[in-house]
C-alpha cells in the first residue's frame, strides 16, 4: 500500500523506506586525505610548455603511469620508459617522483574530520585508493593518520583499480563490508558512480565541508 502524500505532495517522513545507519566510512586518498594536482606538478617541474605537454602525455596521463597504479610496473620502469618517450635523461625523471612524494601534503580539514569519525562508537573507517604501493609505503610512514583505517585496499597491492568494480568487490569481501551499512568518498565522478552501481552509496568529494554537510545525516 503506498503512503497517503501530505496536501503540499510530500509522502511523510515516517512512511518512507528506513535506510540503515552507515557504520563504514571509505575514503580515497588523492585528492581527498592528500592533495594530488597533476596541474601543479608539471607546472612547478618544468617551466618550458612543450616539455610540459610531453610530460602530461608521456608520464600522468601514459597508461604506464595506471599500470603503476595497478601494480603491474615498478616505478623505476615507468622512470625508464617515460625517459625514453621523453628523450631526457633518466636521472631528470626519477626526480619527477621525488617532486610528486613532496607534493602529497595532507588535506588537514579532511584529516580533521577522519579524527573525528575515528572517535565515534560503532563507526569503522576503510581505504581505497589507486596508489603504486610504493608511494604508500612513502605516504604511510610519514603520516600517523593512516593507523586510524580499520582497512587499507591500495591498487597497487591487489593489483586492480578503480573504477572496476572488482576492487570495490575486493574491499567489501576482505574486510566483510555490508554495502547497505556503508558510504564511500572519492573525488572522481567515474569511481563515485562506479560505487552506486554495485549498491555502495557514494559522496563526491569537493571541498571537506561539502563532504562533512553529505555525511552527518548518514551516521
Amino acid at each position: 500500500m503506498s503512503a497517503r502524500p501530505r496536501a503540499d505532495g510530500r509522502v511523510p517522513r515516517e512512511s518512507m523506506e528506513i535506510r540503515p545507519r552507515v557504520r563504514n566510512v571509505i575514503f580515497d586518498f588523492g585528492g581527498v586525505l592528500v592533495n594530488w594536482r597533476p596541474q601543479d606538478i608539471i607546472e612547478s617541474f618544468y617551466e618550458e610548455p612543450e616539455l610540459r605537454e610531453a610530460l602530461r602525455a608521456h608520464a600522468f596521463q601514459h597508461d604506464d603511469w595506471l599500470d603503476m597504479d595497478r601494480g603491474l610496473l615498478d616505478e623505476a620502469s615507468v622512470v625508464r620508459r617515460c625517459a625514453a618517450r621523453m628523450a631526457r635523461p633518466e636521472s631528470e625523471l626519477a626526480a619527477l617522483f621525488e617532486h610528486v612524494r613532496a607534493a602529497l601534503t595532507p588535506i588537514e580539514e579532511t584529516v580533521a574530520m577522519l579524527r573525528e569519525l575515528r572517535a565515534r562508537e560503532g563507526l569503522k573507517l576503510y581505504a581505497l585508493s589507486n596508489m603504486s604501493e610504493a608511494i604508500f609505503a612513502y605516504l604511510d610512514g610519514r603520516h600517523d593518520f593512516f593507523k586510524l583505517f580499520d582497512g587499507i585496499v591500495v591498487s597497487g597491492v591487489v593489483k586492480l583499480v578503480k573504477p572496476d568494480p572488482a576492487i570495490y568487490e575486493h574491499l567489501r569481501d576482505r574486510f566483510d563490508l555490508d554495502f547497505a551499512e556503508s558510504v564511500f568518498i572519492d573525488d572522481l565522478e567515474r569511481n563515485v558512480e562506479s560505487a552506486r552501481r554495485l549498491g555502495l552509496p557514494a559522496i563526491r568529494f569537493e571541498t571537506p565541508e561539502q563532504v562533512r554537510r553529505e555525511l552527518e545525516p548518514l551516521l
